[in-house]
């Protein structure tokens, strides 16, 4: 058999065949054959005849000899036509894609695994059975709705009806845990992702019974109906986004059950030969040929090697001919040849130890065709996958790292390698689930308890949810507890540690970049598959059956992250001037200089068609990347939709129409369906019409642009670079040190990195923390009861024993969560897992800070860099606090301080100019001044830096998101207003707040230091604070306008006789706008306090007419709340769901804190000009002022006298918020506006009506406008001219205005 595979280490010198004149010399003698080959090829009984009788064997008799051995073994047929009987269809069983399905359904081209894409869609196989014992596996691959069983022909299901729904249909469902046969009863257990069903039908015996990984769940109907045209198909039913694989027998059932058949015959006869010839095999390695002696001799096995005997491989030439094409053979790869090569490496030791694997993939290479090798290397590595998914976890997760291992051997062998991370690993399977460990649902059968015999919870929660300050010392024996349980943790970790430095052996393997023989290195084909991995689950968000589960993302990333880091600080100690892998971050060029695809992903600056118009000046200049012309003809986002349809309907006019494919997406795996092959592309539909119709014909093949990545074709060279080309780092820019960093392929690999973090990792960080809160529910739930118990009375024994029955629930409860907490604590939030996270934040910080530098070319930097950032630290602080600290992370206060910098300046960064990221920096910037320790990090970072995003806050607010700036000036207040020292209002206080670590639920930690740079930015800056300050006014005054015109739609809607409800979404908006007045307020109030001369110093231009604005707005606030039972008054009592927050209390101190500093708090003369502009307004009242104190009017005390037990709001009865020294400064401001009224009152002349203003009405005209000579006071005219210029009345426009006084004749 000739070969054209033979590998570097099978070459001809290698072998020394016998060209070399010493092994000349010593020839093997026939009879030493003769007896070589007898011993090799045994008979079937394993018997050898004497040697007078035996033939005498050589090399041109041994094939005549073979077939004779090997036709022995083909004898009992009779089990197979035994098996056959009772059963009626093909002998190939498969899902019936043709016509055994209702609803909308994606199946895979193997016809065994199917994603639900309906409500309820149900499908059954090809083949029945009417008698005898059957069974057929499902592989559970994800653990929602579904009900596996049997049903027969006459079964009609719809999508709300489906197997087991109906008369003679009978189904398991582990997801309810229950059984269904037109009624449904409790049966069996819950099930998850990753468990292997068994369905046993017995139609001797008329029963069906269910297995969960090997273990019965018992008979779970008896008696079914049997008989003259009853036969029983295999079916499922499966709602949305379910998914499983069906093994009828196409492989090695993993569970096989005695006197029970698969559906499909095993391949017998096959399996016969090739476990016969695996012994010829066997033997040839453990028989030797000592030429000197003239003997046989017994070898060691796991050292064999193939050392050029040409009798030996001869041999096993003859062996491979026969053992080659039964290679091809999912059914035999699986049961003979995997089984053997698990067996090498049962005795332990590391994969090294074990060469024989390597050697035996050498003389696969060498002996069977290409083909032959490239069929039996996929159809390995698939049922390799499968075993491993699908093994359930034991306490040493001894399955997981046995299936581990032999994929490490596999892989080891560079040929191997090469060709399955080309065409296989990336293309075929879901190899990233070698990277996932499962997380077990049932932690009985995974063995925690032994594991963790001893079970703890923190005890240290209020009923608000809080951590409570005053915690009690642990008494001894909870400190026990933990300990022990601590220390299961720990044995726990270990052992999930080995599986994980498995896994990044593997990651190793595919990230060689020094096996370059044969062709192209492992790194650079793994990056290139990488890449499209990457644009896959970027380019098809919606698209399930493409996007790898967010679970199996984050054990990738972390295995990737060790990868990485290994290899670049093994570049670095080749290369002592590089950088350690501590240093790491992505250089700003890969951004624009086009090595690196990013697929249409949004960069900081918009598109990058757009940056490459507008910036290729500074491209040119800076990085010297002339931009083509051509590429600069961009595609209107509308061709580019053309151009997907017109992929999408040729895929389509490719496939004959009973088996569509849902565009080209779907011919990478599918990750929902069957756990190998994975190719979700037939989409099957009982509607009449195909859902994919494309909504215009389809010209020529041709003319279809089709989007091919660049990094198909990159090759080393291009990645890596030569002499004078820089590969990746083309394009450096001047600000950007000429110094090495890493490999360059490595650079690819840390964004692509980043990339995943960005794409579903955090959002799977999150989820995880459920599990983290359950528990301390639970544990909440059950001091409570134990408290109950306690102070039950001993007469009441019926709630004494109900309490019991809760305690013991919660306790049950408990102990499973912590057991399964133990898990994902280990798996997801251990102090490497952080550290990686950790690790992962500085190098976005690190790429922001060096892309920042480079100008305007920053603007070429992915958004997700900047996301990232964000959210990474969000997950240190908020995910992983429970189990370990953030403050122990190794520089981690200077971290804070770089990160609190990047969000000061970028927040308000030109260069960016996306709304979202804009909007995430404004917020994630507002949710770090509510933390202390995040705070004083903000107050780290260089003055400049300070000043300069103070500046940012005090920007006008109109046109721009102004409701989170706003947000991040009142925290940095909150705890120096006046009464502005609480956390919670006074009236929520009993109420349990829905998250008690919300950033605006923390405690007051203001920042004198940023209100010091507010105050002197508004004083030294002469048209920012008039700008300023007149924005917030005008947003208070529609907060605060919307917020009274709802509240009178609610107040109406509360008195109609009629039951009816307020829109929750109505209310919501209500709530928010109260809350926006009263931060406005409080901004306003900051801003009195810190700079009063900006409304005082009438020197100013602006100064009167803000302070008038401030006045009338005040004025109106205090009336609209204070007034006796006023639509607010109601609307409080009515306490409806969403509007907690609306109280008297938070607004009337806002507005008290303005008027106590500007009429008390300040010099004579200030106090005297606020003093009168406050009582010259017309909408001022006295009562409003003498309300905050209690102080009702007196007629209104008349008509409440009956009344007696209603409370009035008083700002004396909140003494533990507001201080004696605040409530006597509101003393004396009542005071002094009721004597400065009374003497007003009585020197004010009475106004004829002709000289008052047109406009208000309030005061007289004291303003003429030119050139049209109308007239109107100064605070409207000066308010009007601050948003336009023409006249009031005649629409001129205004080009100066004169004071105007009333000439005394007249």
């Amino acid at each position: 058999m000739t070969s054209r595979g033979a590998g570097p280490a099978l070459s001809r010198k290698n072998y020394r065949l016998s060209t070399e004149p010493e092994k000349s010399k010593v020839a093997v003698n026939s009879r030493l054959l003769n007896d070589y080959l007898h011993r090799v090829f045994t008979s079937a009984d394993g018997n050898q005849p004497a040697a007078a009788y035996r033939k005498h064997l050589t090399f041109q008799n041994l094939q005549e000899h073979l077939d004779r051995l090997l036709a022995e073994e083909n004898g009992p047929e009779d089990s197979r036509d035994q098996g056959a009987e009772g059963r009626l269809g093909p002998s190939t069983v498969v899902l019936d894609h043709t016509s055994g399905f209702e609803g909308l359904l994606l199946v895979d081209d193997d016809l065994l695994g199917v994603i639900g894409h309906s409500n309820f869609g149900s499908i059954r196989a090809t083949t029945c059975v009417y008698k005898g014992k059957w069974i057929y596996e499902v592989l559970i691959s994800s653990q929602g709705l579904m009900q596996i069983g049997w049903c027969t022909l006459n079964c009609r299901f719809n999508q709300e009806e489906g197997v087991g729904d109906t008369p003679d249909s009978y189904a398991y469902d582990g997801n309810r845990v229950r059984k269904w046969n037109v009624t449904t009863t409790n049966y069996g257990k819950s099930w998850a992702a990753g468990d292997i069903v068994s369905c046993l039908i017995d139609l001797d015996e008329g029963t069906i019974a269910f297995c969960l990984n090997g273990i019965s769940l018992g008979t779970a109907f008896d008696n079914i109906t049997r008989g003259a045209g009853m036969a029983y198909f295999p079916a499922i039913s499966l709602s949305f986004k379910e998914s499983v694989a069906f093994n009828f027998g196409s492989r090695p059932l993993r569970y096989p059950v005695e006197g029970y058949h698969p559906l499909q015959d095993p391949p017998v006869a096959d399996l016969v030969k090739a476990r016969r010839l695996l012994g010829y095999l066997k033997n040839v390695i453990h028989i030797g040929i000592d030429v000197t002696e003239g003997k046989l001799v017994e070898k060691d096995t796991s050292m064999w090697q193939l050392q050029g005997e040409p009798t030996v491989l001869i041999t096993l030439a003859h062996i491979f001919n026969y053992f080659s094409p039964l290679m091809c053979k999912v059914y035999l790869v699986e049961d003979v040849l995997m089984t053997f090569l698990l067996s090498i490496l049962e005795r332990g030791g590391a994969v090294e130890a074990h060469p024989l694997i390597q050697q035996l993939l050498d003389l696969m290479w060498l002996l069977m065709e290409e083909y032959e090798v490239h069929e039996c290397l996929k159809q390995l590595l698939m049922s390799l996958l499968r075993a491993y998914r699908f093994s359930p976890i034991i306490p040493d997760l001894g399955l997981q790292i046995h299936y581990l291992r032999l994929t490490i051997a596999v892989l080891k062998h560079e040929k191997s390698r090469k060709y399955l991370l080309s065409n296989v690993l990336f293309d075929v399977l879901r190899s990233v689930v070698f990277f996932y460990i499962k997380s077990p649902l049932r932690v009985e059968e995974a063995g925690l308890q032994e594991l963790i015999p001893t079970t703890w919870w923190p005890n240290r929660f209020t009923k608000e949810g809080k951590e409570s300050k005053d915690v009690k010392e642990e008494s001894a024996e909870e400190r026990l507890r933990r300990r022990a349980y601590e220390r299961g943790c720990q044995r726990l970790k270990k052992r999930i540690e080995v599986v994980e430095g498995l896994q990044v052996q593997i990651l190793k393997l595919l990230l060689n970049n020094k096996d370059r023989g044969g062709g192209e290195a492992s790194r650079y084909i793994f990056l290139n598959k990488f890449r499209k991995f990457l644009q896959e689950n970027a380019s098809n968000r919606g698209n399930l059956t493409v996007l790898c589960p967010p679970e199996y993302m984050v054990c990738f990333l972390h295995r990737l992250i060790a990868a990485l880091r290994f290899f670049w600080d093994g570049h670095k100690a080749k290369t002592p001037a590089a950088l350690s892998s501590d240093e790491a971050y992505v250089p700003p060029q890969l951004f624009y200089n086009g090595k690196v695809d990013y697929f249409d992903l949004q960069r900081l600056g918009g598109l990058l068609s757009h940056l490459k118009k507008t910036l290729k000046d500074d491209l040119a200049a800076k990085a010297n990347v002339l931009i083509d012309p051509a590429e600069l003809q961009s595609v209107t986002m509308d061709d580019l939709d053309e151009d997907e349809e017109s992929a999408t309907s040729a895929a389509q006019s490719q496939r004959p129409s009973a088996a569509l494919a849902i565009g080209g997406a779907l011919a990478r795996p599918g990750w929902l369906s069957s756990p190998t092959l994975g190719r979700a592309n037939r989409f099957l539909s009982t509607a009449a019409v195909s859902l994919m119709n494309p909504r215009r014909p389809l010209g020529t093949l041709e003319k279809v642009k089709v989007r091919t990545l660049s990094v198909e074709q990159r090759t080393e060279e291009d990645i890596e670079g030569t002499h004078g080309n820089e590969g990746l780092l083309l394009g450096r820019p001047p600000e950007e040190p000429d110094q090495p960093i890493t490999e360059n392929s490595l650079l690819e690999i840390l964004d692509g990195i980043v990339m995943m973090y960005n794409l579903s990792v955090h959002q799977q960080l999150g989820k995880m923390v459920g599990v983290s809160d359950d528990v301390n529910e639970y544990a909440m739930a059950l001091k409570d009861t134990e408290e109950k118990i306690s102070r039950c009375p001993k007469r009441r024994r019926d709630i004494h024993e109900e309490l019991l029955k809760s305690q013991k629930v919660f306790s049950e409860k408990l102990n499973h969560l912590s057991r399964r907490l133990a898990w994902i604590n280990v798996t997801i939030y251990s102090k490497e897992k952080m550290q990686d996270i950790y690790w992962l934040l500085r190098v976005c910080i690190r790429t922001i800070e060096h892309g920042d530098r480079t100008g305007s070319l920053f603007a070429f930097m992915p958004e997700f860099y900047l996301s990232v950032a964000m959210n990474s630290y969000s997950a240190l602080k908020n995910y992983f606090s429970p189990v370990n600290s953030m403050e122990e992370l190794p520089g981690y206060e200077e971290t804070l301080m770089r990160l609190a910098a990047i969000l000061a300046k970028h927040f308000a960064d030109s260069r960016i100019v996306g709304t979202d990221i804009r909007d995430s920096l404004m917020q994630a910037l507002a949710s770090y001044v509510c933390y202390p320790h995040s705070l004083r990090a903000v107050e780290r970072i260089p003055e400049e830096q300070r000043i300069s995003m103070m500046k940012n806050l005090l920007a006008p607010y109109e046109q721009r998101p102004w409701a989170q700036t706003n947000w991040i000036l009142v925290r940095l207040w909150r705890g120096c207003g006046f009464g502005y020292r609480y956390t919670r209002l006074p009236h929520l206080l009993k109420t349990k707040p829905e998250d008690a670590s919300l950033p605006s639920l923390q405690k007051p930690c203001p920042s004198t230091l940023l209100q010091r740079h507010m105050a002197d930015l508004l004083r030294s800056d002469r048209d920012l604070a008039p700008s300023f300050l007149n924005s917030v006014l005008n947003q208070l005054n529609w907060a605060f306008s919307e917020f009274i015109g709802m509240i009178q739609e609610i107040q109406q809607a509360a008195e109609r006789l009629e039951r009816n409800f307020v829109d929750s979404r109505q209310l919501k908006v209500c709530a928010t706008c109260f809350d926006l007045s009263v931060s406005l307020l409080r901004v306003l109030e900051m801003t009195v306090t810190l700079a009063p001369e900006i409304f005082l110093d009438w020197n100013r231009p602006s100064s009167e007419l803000l302070l008038r604005r401030l006045a009338q707005l005040l004025n109106q606030v205090l009336n609209r709340v204070t007034a006796e039972r006023n639509l607010f008054d109601r609307v409080v009592n009515l306490r409806l769901p969403g509007l907690e927050s609306v109280d008297h209390y938070p607004i009337l101190v806002a507005v008290t804190g303005i008027l106590v500093r500007l009429l008390v708090d300040t010099d004579a003369q200030g106090a005297e000009r606020a003093t009168a502009v406050m009582l010259a307004d017309p909408c001022f009242q006295l009562r409003s002022i003498q309300y905050l104190l209690g102080h009702a009017e007196p007629s209104a005390l008349a008509a409440a006298a009956p009344a007696a037990e209603k409370r009035h709001f008083s700002l004396n009865t909140y003494t533990e918020y507001i201080s004696t020294e605040e409530l006597a400064k509101v003393d004396k401001m009542l005071s002094h506006l009721s004597e400065e009224s009374k003497q007003a009152a009585a020197t004010t002349l009475p106004t004829s009506e002709e000289d008052l203003c047109p406009i208000c009405y309030a005061h007289p005209i004291s303003a003429i406008f030119r050139p049209c000579s109308h007239k109107s006071c100064k605070a409207c005219i000066n308010q009007h001219l601050m948003n336009n210029k023409d006249c009031f009345f005649c629409k001129a426009t205004i080009t100066g205005v004169d004071d105007f006084t009333k000439p005394a004749s007249s």
